[in-house]
C-alpha cells in the first residue's frame, strides 16, 4: 500500500509503470474493469437476482438455457481470473526487478563507501600514528 507524503500517496515506482503501461491500452482496460466488477459482491447479487428472476418468470424449464448461459459465463470469467492472476504475476515480477536494481546500486554505493572510509582510515594512521602501517597490514 502507498505511503501518505505530503497528503498525497507515493507508488512503488515499478507498480506506477505497470499502471501507466495498463492504462494505456483499452484492452488492458476494459479487462481490468470486468475483473474488478466480476470480484464485487454486486456482480453475485446481480447474477442471484437475474437468475431467480429468469427461473420463476421468464422460462417454464429455465435449465437447458440457464445452464448453457451459466457455462460460458464460467468460460469467460475463467478467462478474467488467470488475466487477474497475470496482472499480479506481472506487477509482483516488475517490482522484484526494481527492487534488484536499487539493492545493487545500494551494494555498490556500500562498497565504494567502504573503500573510502578503509583509505581515509589509513591515511589518517599514516599521518598521525607511527609505524601504523606496519599495525594496519
Amino acid at each position: 500500500m502507498s505511503q501518505p507524503r505530503n497528503g498525497k500517496h507515493v507508488r512503488h515506482p515499478a507498480l506506477a509503470a505497470v499502471q501507466a503501461r495498463r492504462a494505456s491500452s483499452m484492452q488492458l482496460r476494459i479487462a481490468d474493469g470486468i475483473t474488478r466488477f466480476a470480484g464485487s459482491m454486486q456482480f453475485v447479487y446481480i447474477h442471484a437476482a437475474g437468475f431467480a428472476i429468469w427461473m420463476i418468470f421468464v422460462e417454464r424449464s429455465p435449465w437447458p438455457t440457464l445452464t448453457l448461459i451459466v457455462s460460458l459465463e464460467a468460460i469467460f470469467l475463467s478467462t478474467f481470473v488467470m488475466i487477474g492472476q497475470n496482472r499480479q504475476a506481472e506487477i509482483q515480477q516488475s517490482k522484484a526487478d526494481h527492487d534488484f536494481v536499487q539493492q545493487e546500486l545500494e551494494l555498490k554505493t556500500n562498497t565504494e563507501l567502504t573503500r573510502a572510509i578503509h583509505a581515509m582510515t589509513t591515511e589518517l594512521h599514516r599521518r598521525f600514528i607511527p609505524d601504523a602501517e606496519h599495525q594496519l597490514g
